[in-house]
């Protein structure tokens, strides 16, 4: 299977000169943990819910008046549309991150986060479980 076959194109952007209160304002309404951030037409970073919490709430930082460009995470991994969905988990657990950005030929085209990886294929839930599973807890999974 492919990443293109459950892939999200729906992808929620954010310009990298909005505010953080903005991007959290964009993440609630929508109910995602994450945006891709740009600069015109082109992909320079991602911002997370957790990025929030721990470089603005954290430290009692109003988050109006912090750019995403200053707490985005700018090395961005992508992946192409017609890479296998095992190797894209592979590369996930490989970098611990949850959600990769689905690009062709320089164009973002969609998002596939380790959610829909585990929804599509079961078998690779045991690949993902140390990235999927909140911390503190414990880190096996049965099977």
């Amino acid at each position: 299977m492919l990443i293109k076959e459950i892939m999200n194109t729906d992808v929620k952007t954010i310009e990298q000169t909005e505010s953080v209160h903005e991007a959290a304002k964009t993440m609630s309404e929508y109910d995602i943990g994450s945006l891709l951030v740009t600069k015109g037409d082109k992909l320079v970073g991602i911002i997370t819910k957790m990025d929030i919490i721990r470089k603005v709430v954290s430290i009692d930082v109003k988050a109006s008046s912090v750019k995403v460009s200053d707490i985005m995470t700018k090395e961005v991994i992508m992946v192409d549309p017609d890479i296998d969905v095992e190797e894209a988990a592979e590369l996930m657990m490989d970098k611990k991150i949850k959600k990769l950005p689905v690009v062709d030929k320089g164009s973002l085209i969609g998002i596939v986060t380790s959610t829909d990886i585990c929804t599509a294929e079961p078998r690779l839930i045991r690949k993902l479980a140390d990235i999927l599973l909140l911390p503190g807890t414990k880190k096996t999974v049965a099977g």
